[in-house]
C-alpha cells in the first residue's frame, strides 16, 4: 500500500514543499529513506519505529520505502518525522486516508512518541499554500503567525486519537501579541556629550549609511552603537515577516512573542568563525550573524581584531544585501540587508593621537592593513570619537535628546525616501540618484576635484551624494545638492581629517 502526506523542509531561511511517500509491500523487513535525505533525516527510521511502538501502534514487519519528493531538493533535519509516521500508519492501514487528507505535518518524534519543537516553523508553514498544518504544540504560536487555522498536538498517540475521532482537536486560544512602541532598553539620552557622534547616528539611521567609529578605549564607541537601533523606526508588516523568518530558521523566534517589530541588533565577537558570521554550514545551511542582523544593525566591535578574510567577506553583501551560499548539492540565498556599525582603536595600544602612543610606526602600519581599502570605502560615515570631557563624566542630568525624539525626525525623513521608492537613501543607485539628488554646478566641481585627487573613489562620490541627500531630508529642504551639503557629507565621511586607521 502507498500513502502520501505533505510537509516541508528548510534550506537557509526558506521552506520547500516536500511530499512524503511511504510504500509498505512484500519483501524482507527493512526501512529505506530515499530522496536526498541528510544524516539526521535518515535517522528518522529509528525515531519513527520507537515512537510508533511506544504509542501502542503496530510496526509493519514488511518492506518499507520512504520517498521524499522532489528528489533534487536536499532534505535536512528531523522535521519530517511526524509526516513519515502518519504516512506509514496510512500505508499500513492503521489510519484511513480520509483521516489525514488535506493536512500537512511537521515535528520531531521522541522515542516515547512525544512531539518536540523544530526550527524554522514560520518559513516551513509559509511554504505550504493549501490545507491545514499540524505542528508540535510548542510551535503552535509561531505557526499561527502565518496560518491562523494551524493545529497543535503534543504526541503521536494524541494525534492518532484525533484522526480516528476518539478525541477532538485541541484548540488553545489564539495569542494576541502586543508590540510596544520603542521598547529598546538603551536610550540616546544616556550618552553624555558627543554632539557630532549623536548627529552622525541620526544621519545613519535616516539614510541607512554604514558607520565606522575610531577612538581610544572608553571613549563611548560601544555605547553609541548600542543606541543606534533605538533611532530606527519600527519594521513594517513585510519587514517584520522577513526578519521573523530569519530568526525562526535560526531557532530564536520561539523565545519571543509574535513577529519582530523592532530592528534587530547583533554584535558577534571577533573570534566568531566565518560560517557563524556569514552563514552556511555543511548540512543545515543556517543563517549567520549578518542575516540575523538583516533589517537592523550589525555591530562589529574591535574591528581590527577580526580576521581579514572575515571582513572582506562582508564587502559583497554590503552592496547587494544578500549572501549566496553554494554547496555541492544545494545553493541558498540568505538576506543581509543590515546597517553596519564598526568600532576600532586607532592602533594596537589604543591611544593613537589622543595621547602618548606606545606603538612603533611598523606596528601602526600592520594594524592599519587589517582593514582593506575596499572595505573602508563602504563606510559612508567615519567618526573620530574623542574621550568625554571630565566634567561630563559625573554629570547627573541628561543633556541630550532622547531616542524617541530623534526617531520622530528619522521617521519623518524616511517618508521622503519612501516617496522615491526606497526604504533609505543608501539604496539609491545610478539613474535614481541622478534623478533625486541633482548636484549644483559648484557641487559638481567639488566632487570632480576630489575624484581627480584620488581622495574619493567613484563609489565614495556616490555615497557622499546620498549622505548629502539625507542631510537635506533631515532639514526638510529641497532643490539641488549644494556645496555646503557635500562638505557636510565629506566631513562625516572623514575626508576633511585624518582618523587613525582610516587615513
Amino acid at each position: 500500500m502507498l500513502a502520501e502526506v505533505p510537509s516541508a523542509t528548510l534550506l537557509g531561511v526558506e521552506g520547500h514543499r516536500v511530499l512524503v511517500e511511504v510504500h509498505v509491500g512484500q519483501g524482507l523487513p527493512g526501512f529505506t529513506v530515499v530522496g536526498l535525505p541528510d544524516a539526521s533525516c535518515r535517522e528518522a527510521r529509528d525515531r519513527v519505529r520507537a515512537a510508533i511502538l511506544s504509542s501502542k501502534l503496530k510496526w509493519p514487519d514488511t518492506r518499507i520505502t520512504v520517498n521524499l519528493a522532489p528528489t533534487h531538493v536536499r532534505k535536512v533535519g528531523s522535521g519530517l518525522d511526524l509526516a513519515i509516521a502518519i504516512a506509514l500508519l496510512g500505508a499500513s492501514k492503521q489510519l484511513k486516508a480520509e483521516a489525514f487528507r488535506g493536512l500537512a505535518f511537521f515535528g520531531e518524534l521522541g522515542l516515547n512518541g512525544t512531539l518536540r519543537p523544530i526550527l524554522g516553523v514560520l518559513p516551513l508553514v509559509d511554504a505550504l499554500h493549501g490545507g491545514r498544518v499540524v505542528v508540535p504544540v510548542d510551535n503552535l504560536d509561531e505557526a499561527r503567525l502565518v496560518r491562523k487555522d494551524a493545529l497543535g498536538v503534543s504526541s503521536l498517540s494524541q494525534l492518532v486519537s484525533v484522526l480516528t475521532n476518539e478525541e477532538a482537536w485541541p484548540n488553545p486560544p489564539l495569542q494576541e501579541h502586543e508590540i510596544a512602541e520603542g521598547g529598546d532598553s538603551c536610550d540616546l539620552a544616556e550618552v553624555q556629550g558627543h554632539p557630532v557622534a549623536r548627529r552622525a547616528l541620526e544621519v545613519a539611521a535616516t539614510g541607512g549609511h554604514h558607520v565606522l567609529m575610531v577612538g581610544p578605549p572608553g571613549s563611548g564607541k560601544t555605547m553609541l552603537a548600542e543606541r543606534l537601533p533605538s533611532l530606527l523606526p519600527n519594521l513594517d508588516a513585510r519587514g517584520a515577516m522577513d526578519v521573523s523568518r530569519v530568526h525562526s530558521a535560526a531557532g530564536l523566534l520561539r523565545m519571543r512573542n509574535g513577529l519582530l517589530r523592532r530592528p534587530p541588533f547583533r554584535s558577534p565577537h571577533h573570534t566568531a568563525s566565518l560560517v557563524a558570521l556569514i552563514g552556511g554550514g555543511s548540512t543545515l545551511l543556517r543563517p549567520g550573524e549578518v542575516s540575523l542582523a538583516s533589517g537592523g544593525v550589525l555591530f562589529l566591535d574591535e574591528l581590527g581584531e577580526f580576521p581579514a578574510a572575515h571582513l572582506d567577506a562582508l564587502r559583497q553583501p554590503l552592496e547587494s544585501g544578500i549572501i549566496r551560499v553554494a554547496r555541492a548539492n544545494t545553493n541558498v540565498t540568505l538576506p543581509a540587508r543590515f546597517l553596519l556599525v564598526a568600532a576600532t582603536n586607532p592602533c594596537p595600544c589604543g591611544i593613537g593621537q589622543w595621547g602618548e602612543c606606545r606603538c612603533t610606526p611598523g606596528q601602526i602600519a600592520r594594524y592599519g592593513r587589517r582593514l582593506s581599502s575596499p572595505l573602508l570605502d563602504r563606510f559612508d560615515i567615519r567618526l573620530a570619537v574623542d574621550p568625554p570631557e571630565p566634567a561630563m563624566v559625573f554629570a547627573s542630568q541628561r543633556s541630550g535628546e532622547s531616542s524617541s525624539e530623534v526617531r520622530s525626525r528619522v521617521e519623518l525623513a524616511r517618508l521622503r525616501a519612501s516617496e522615491r521608492g526606497v526604504t533609505s537613501n543608501r539604496e539609491l543607485r545610478g539613474e535614481a540618484l541622478e534623478k533625486f539628488a541633482p548636484i549644483s554646478e559648484q557641487g559638481q566641481k567639488l566632487l570632480r576635484s576630489r575624484l581627480e585627487s584620488g581622495s574619493l573613489s567613484m563609489r565614495g562620490a556616490q555615497r557622499t551624494r546620498a549622505v548629502a541627500l539625507t542631510l537635506r531630508d533631515l532639514e526638510g529642504t529641497g532643490g539641488p545638492i549644494t556645496t555646503d551639503d557635500l562638505e557636510g557629507a565629506l566631513l562625516l565621511r572623514g575626508e576633511e581629517q585624518q582618523i587613525g586607521v582610516v587615513a
